[in-house]
């Protein structure tokens, strides 16, 4: 009883204060890959130990708690009084309830986002194919629209879509590093991080860190497509063309109504100083501590126990 509660103080407190936290976290914008892994470890390690204190919680009405007990000795014994479940056979009920709960929404919700994004981007490429017509020179669908804009879409075939608009209103070195924007996009995978990140708010969306684990990493991702359309070239010219695409109005990609226009282009107009390498793996370690938190916590009464029962009674 004493590890769920454990467990569900953690998921309670890292899914509330852990948003605070991170959002005040000013290395983000200079680390935004490591950002995200940290968003997403912290994210899913709250689902994590909803799950496992729902199986703590059973562990008492299992096989540990019968027989099986008594045939294999005393250190299965002091997992049996470590997991002990007040209440019996209906609070192990509940844990069972809670852990099953958890993993079925976590399934369903999974299964459900990714077949919904999957068919919606093979039909957003089909479409765009149809309107508009392959340009091999850019590697991208070029779409006749008054809008510009320049956007991507992953899944089954990935597709960098331009529109005529954006092709006559910016220039050859701008119009260069908005396409390696986006086949930055495609390259990393960022569709992959963002359904992890909106599954994970679908699952518990009544948590702010999840809500905010989604806001983040929206923004965090383009950020990183920036840093990658511009690690061998000069940033002005992506800066300028988010000027001018934002000026022209909301479009999908790298409009100002997806992501806080506004700080990219100070972020690559002025980019600040990259973390140190110690500070880098300091953070790695963190984001790896945060992931593993609820199974070490799950597990510290059963090695306790183990250690101490290392040599069974007569």
């Amino acid at each position: 009883m004493t590890v769920a509660a454990v467990l569900l103080a953690y998921a309670a407190c890292a899914g509330t204060a852990g948003a605070r936290m991170l959002g005040r976290a000013r290395w983000a914008a200079r680390a935004p890959l490591l950002a995200i892994i940290t968003y997403l470890a912290a994210a899913w390690s709250v689902v994590a130990a909803l799950g496992l204190a729902g199986l703590t919680l059973a562990v008492h009405a299992t096989a540990l708690g019968g027989g099986l007990s008594q045939l294999i000795g005393a250190c299965v014994l002091r997992l049996r009084d470590a997991y002990a479940t007040p209440g019996g056979a209906t609070a192990a009920g509940l844990g069972l309830t809670l852990a099953a709960a958890v993993m079925a929404r976590t399934a369903l919700t999974a299964v459900t986002h990714l077949r919904t994004v999957r068919q919606h981007a093979v039909r957003h490429a089909q479409t765009a194919r149809l309107v508009g017509h392959a340009e091999p020179a850019l590697g991208a669908v070029l779409v006749d629209h008054e809008q510009p804009a320049a956007y991507c879409v992953a899944g089954p075939h990935p597709t960098v879509i331009l529109t005529t608009a954006a092709l006559q209103t910016l220039d050859p070195d701008q119009l260069d590093a908005v396409l390696a924007h986006e086949r930055a996009h495609l390259a990393s995978h960022h569709h992959r991080l963002l359904a992890i990140a909106k599954i994970g708010r679908q699952v518990l969306p009544f948590l702010p860190l999840m809500r905010d684990a989604d806001t983040q990493i929206t923004r965090l991702v383009e950020m990183h497509a920036d840093d990658a359309a511009t690690a061998d070239r000069d940033a002005r010219p992506l800066a300028t063309a988010l000027v001018v695409l934002a000026a022209a109005g909301p479009a999908p990609g790298l409009a100002a109504a997806a992501t806080d226009a506004v700080q990219r282009i100070q972020r690559l107009l002025k980019p600040a100083e990259p973390l140190s390498r110690v500070r880098r793996q300091l953070l790695r370690a963190g984001a790896a501590a945060l992931a593993l938190t609820p199974v070490l916590l799950a597990l510290t009464p059963a090695i306790v126990a183990l250690a101490l029962g290392r040599f069974p009674a007569a």
